[in-house]
């Protein structure tokens, strides 16, 4: 291994954590720093929990291009698109045009693809080594598709992915309800289905907390919470974060994990990053009478399920370009009614113990920015809707950065 380095890592989501841990394994010094009074308590606090590592589909394809008008005029209720002249979001905007054809969305599938692939081996070796618990099983994850046209298309994209060892089921309506008996009710809806044995869920927000243990018990890690961060400075030369109280914190390293802050905090270097957020909800209940066991993802109402343990994640919705955390009560609705005509019976609408809405980091071509952005400053942000699911794989990437193994 290298010499041991100081690293700073801002941002305790997922993403954050499983740097900070992955470093201090490695055996660097690591400090976090997160504005909220713990870790996992923004966008990685109650997501999809969904580990989808063989879907690790671009969102800009020709498909999403063809729908923009409708978008645009707001027609899609689950997918909506909040148009700005700010020339951010219009530099944005035209790279995502520029990924929505067929070959950028085969590159970029097949990249996630491959950080996928990495981020479930380094997550299990995570949990091998420190005992981690945060609901973790493997389930895994039914696709379903209620048109032939997208059912079709989904078919083409397992294809592309069989050929780099992705191994999925195409399965028929009766073959859907044979494998998870819970979705008899919408069987007659059903036009056809994936099958991936091997997608897991787990809960973030328990992956964050117990990593936070993990990282203190190795006496290289600590946290810094209830910090906010106004700048990072970099010259020749060690990097220091600027502290809103005036602190400055200098480290050999400083990874930035800030999520959507990350544009922001880019910007005091002098360094832009292409990063939109992408507001999602989600709620959690008691399982219904016909909650299944197997994940489910609803593709026509744009909403997935996730059992966790005695509880079921539902999560759904995509604002791009909102960027405040608060929860609007027509879209938590939108979410509610989504679930509900997707499978009435998975959980207990009623008794709904919390809701949540996040801000997700996107980037044009759906992949994380993990690269060095200033002189000893790495960018490690911009996992859009798959942050959970890159978040242990992209932490080893910025470890072979600091090491000089990329």
């Amino acid at each position: 291994m290298s010499q041991p380095q100081t690293v700073t890592v801002l941002g305790a989501g997922v993403v954050g954590m499983a740097t900070a841990l992955t470093l201090a394994d490695r055996g660097h010094r690591v400090t976090v720093i997160d504005a909220a009074e713990g870790p996992g308590l923004g966008t990685s606090f109650a997501n999809g929990a969904q580990l989808s590592y063989a879907y690790t589909d671009a969102l800009a394809s020709p498909a999403t291009l063809a729908q923009m008008p409708r978008l645009v005029l707001g027609a899609e209720p689950a997918f909506r698109l909040r148009l700005s002249l700010d020339p951010e979001f219009l530099r944005w905007g035209l790279a995502f045009v520029r990924n929505s054809s067929a070959g950028r969305f085969r590159r970029n599938t097949l990249a996630g693809l491959a950080l996928a692939f990495r981020s479930r081996e380094a997550l299990r070796r995570l949990v091998s080594d420190h005992d981690l618990e945060f609901a973790h099983s493997c389930p895994g994850k039914i696709h379903l598709y209620r048109s032939a046209k997208s059912f079709a298309s989904a078919q083409k994209t397992a294809a592309l992915k069989a050929a780099q060892g992705v191994r999925q089921q195409l399965l028929d309506p009766d073959q859907v309800v044979a494998m998870e008996p819970m979705l008899s009710a919408i069987r007659n809806d059903i036009v056809g289905a994936l099958y991936t044995a091997d997608e897991e869920v787990g809960d973030p927000y328990r992956f964050c907390t117990s990593a936070r243990i993990a990282l203190t018990a190795t006496g290289r890690g600590t946290g810094l919470f209830g910090v906010t961060v106004d700048r990072i400075e970099a010259d020749e030369q060690r990097p220091a974060v600027i502290t809103a109280g005036g602190q400055r914190i200098v480290a050999d390293r400083v990874v930035l994990c800030a999520g959507s802050q990350s544009a922001a905090l880019a910007r005091s270097l002098g360094i832009s990053l292409p990063i939109l957020p992408m507001k999602g909800y989600s709620i959690t209940t008691p399982p219904g009478p016909a909650a299944p066991t197997i994940s489910v993802t609803d593709v026509a109402n744009r909403v997935v399920f996730a059992r966790l343990g005695n509880r079921m994640r539902i999560a759904g919705l995509a604002d791009l370009g909102a960027r405040d955390t608060n929860i609007d009560p027509k879209r938590h609705r939108a979410l509610v009614r989504s679930a509900r005509a997707a499978l009435p019976q998975a959980a207990q609408y009623d008794s709904i113990e919390s809701s949540w809405a996040g801000l997700r980091p996107m980037t044009p071509d759906s992949l994380p920015i993990t690269r060095t952005i200033a002189h000893r400053v790495i960018a490690n942000t911009g996992h859009g809707a798959l942050g959970w699911t890159y978040a242990a794989g992209s932490a080893e990437r910025v470890a072979d950065i600091i090491e000089g193994r990329d």
